[in-house]
């Protein structure tokens, strides 16, 4: 199976919206859906065995280098909330889509993308490509 041809891997977690996440307005602070992806992209990584420990332990920072995020509609306290972690390219660089809903209706509330490139921890450069490691994890053979 080719690179092209892969199922990538996609993972979901379910959060209640903490009362410590909501602003003077009542809903979840626009900030924190930053925090909500980043719990998705972890269960996400752990789909194939490649999250930040891992990475350290291969060699390779992944640094986001890029992250945006569309807000539709907000969260309030208490709503329960799923976030769903869909990686979408990894041959240059890791971009991950997200997409937040709400649990109980399926509305959306948000969406977004990270992108994050490989970075040599020794020699602290970008890598212009991914790691073979990185291959070996999703199962791809190259």
């Amino acid at each position: 199976m080719s690179s092209r041809q892969q199922v990538l891997p996609v993972a979901e977690v379910l959060i209640d919206v903490p009362f410590h996440d909501i602003d003077l307005m009542g809903v979840a602070w626009h900030g924190h859906y930053v925090k909500y992806c980043e719990i998705a992209r972890g269960a996400l990584l752990d789909k194939f065995a490649y999250n930040y420990k891992e990475m350290k332990e291969s060699g390779f920072a992944w640094p986001v280098i890029e992250l945006k995020l569309r807000y539709a509609h907000p969260a309030h306290y208490g709503q329960k909330i799923k976030v769903k972690a869909m990686l979408r390219e990894f041959e240059l660089r890791l971009k991950i889509d997200y997409l937040i809903v709400d649990a109980e209706t399926g509305r959306r509330l948000s969406r977004g993308h990270t992108v994050q490139v490989p970075l040599d921890m020794q020699t602290q450069k970008m890598v212009f490509g991914a790691p073979p490691v990185l291959y070996r994890k999703l199962g791809i053979r190259t």
